[in-house]
């Protein structure tokens, strides 16, 4: 989300029509955005399919589950208090107005804004779900869930993003560094990497799954019931990542067709070079490997969809496919961090590396733009490139920080890992009491 992109200019009309011109092309503005908000809602079931997908069948309620509840306890605590702490006259944890929306009348454009915003909050809490699967008892996941969305996420968000308010004065610190704004547009960093950072703290502190690695630590592949439904989550999160990366816009005009190439460039690319790699590394056309590199270039892209070329994007998606299997290799092999689905590789490191392409590859100058973020290879030396690093060094601190101590202070207390026996026989039939595909599977009883 970037004020600094100029609309198209309005045609030269007389100026009796220019007046009827300029309210359609506000109410076009809304449309556009609550378009792009419902297509970024419909990511929350590409995360589910996804997740389930890729997990065992014995827990595909609990993942469904997740995902749908977190969603609607979001939507609740991030109207009545995220919201504010996001984008109030004073931003941050002395947020003062936003909350519940009060003070806002009729058909006032910040319920669009807000709904907006609502989705987004949304998918970062959702991030974590996956890295921490077919172990987390279902009131730890909501408890987490909440902080995320009340505190975590609106706080970098206003540090980030709290000028998009529309308000004077209310623009994050990271908006106005001494070495030029932090660049990014729809949220590698702020969704993404803080959404990726969470994962990784809750994948450490709830530990492996049962039987993931051996005596002498040697990784278990532990295969998804589903590929065919991970497939589709895949197809679902691409389509609805237009809305993510377009609809920051939130204006209906021609930036968003360009914003829809250097997206959908992106992910073509990312899909394409994650499949180079692992035939490269292990001979096999992997097909999980691969739709992780579509998601992983959708990830990079979504700092600089506004501000890079067309090729750029292809080299930045390019990039995040590889790094997502290598990202994932390492995890697995050398940090013993089990991540059934590769979140924490696809919107942590993927979110890094997005946010510092803005660093390098902004070509604002050259599209005719802007000028505030030109990246390095374009000509704006390495200030933005600085701004880059401080913004995702930033996400990381809070955001892993914040995480350990929310995960720690879970499993203190009400715990988080459900038992041995009860994770064997899967979450499914101990926390919810049915099955996904009643008849359909044996389940171990003792």
């Amino acid at each position: 989300m970037n004020q600094d992109i100029p609309a198209i200019p309005l045609l030269q009309l007389p100026a009796a029509l220019l007046g009827q011109v300029e309210p359609v092309q506000a109410n076009l503005n809304l449309v556009w955005t609550l378009l792009a908000a419902a297509l970024v809602m419909f990511m929350q079931l590409g995360f589910a399919m996804v997740e389930c997908g890729f997990t065992r069948a014995k827990n595909a309620v609990n993942i469904i589950m997740k995902n749908l509840v977190d969603y609607a306890v979001g939507s609740l605590v991030f109207f009545f208090v995220g919201y504010g702490l996001m984008f109030g006259v004073t931003n941050g944890f002395c947020g003062t107005t936003g909350f519940a929306l009060h003070g806002i009348q009729g058909g006032d454009a910040t319920f669009t804004f807000m709904f907006f915003q609502t989705v987004f909050a949304a998918t970062a809490a959702t991030i974590v779900s996956g890295a921490v699967a077919e172990r987390i008892r279902f009131h730890a996941y909501l408890v987490y869930s909440v902080v995320i969305t009340l505190v975590i996420y609106p706080i970098f968000g206003s540090w980030a993003w709290g000028g998009l308010s529309g308000i004077e004065g209310n623009a994050g610190w990271l908006q106005e560094l001494s070495t030029g704004p932090f660049c990014d547009f729809a949220g590698s960093t702020v969704v993404h990497s803080v959404g990726g950072w969470l994962a990784l703290a809750g994948a450490l502190v709830a530990g492996p799954r049962t039987g993931k690695y051996t005596a002498d630590g040697k990784p278990r592949a532990i295969p998804g019931h589903n590929i065919p439904l991970a497939a589709l989550g895949v197809f679902v999160l691409w389509f609805g990542w237009f809305g993510f990366n377009a609809g920051s816009t939130t204006t209906g005009t021609g930036d968003i067709g360009r914003i829809a190439v250097t997206t959908n460039l992106a992910a073509a690319a990312g899909a394409i070079t994650a499949l180079g790699t692992t035939w490269l590394v292990s001979r096999t056309s992997d097909i999980s490997m691969t739709l992780n590199g579509a998601l992983a270039g959708l990830v990079a892209i979504t700092a600089g969809c506004a501000t890079v070329t067309p090729i750029g994007a292809v080299i930045i998606g390019a990039i995040g496919g590889v790094l997502v299997v290598f990202g994932v290799n390492f995890l697995d092999r050398v940090l013993k961090v089990d991540d059934p689905v590769g979140a924490i590789s696809v919107h942590a490191l993927n979110g890094i590396w997005g946010t510092l392409a803005c660093g390098l590859f902004n070509a604002e100058a050259a599209m005719a733009v802007g000028t505030r973020n030109t990246g390095l290879f374009y000509g704006g030396g390495g200030n933005q490139l600085i701004s880059q690093l401080i913004g995702a060094g930033t996400a990381c601190l809070w955001a892993f920080g914040a995480g350990l101590l929310l995960f720690v202070a879970i499993k203190k207390t009400i715990g988080l890992r459900v038992s041995v026996l009860e994770e064997r026989r899967g979450l499914d039939i101990g926390e919810h009491g049915m099955e996904a595909y009643s008849g359909f599977q044996i389940f171990i009883t003792d």
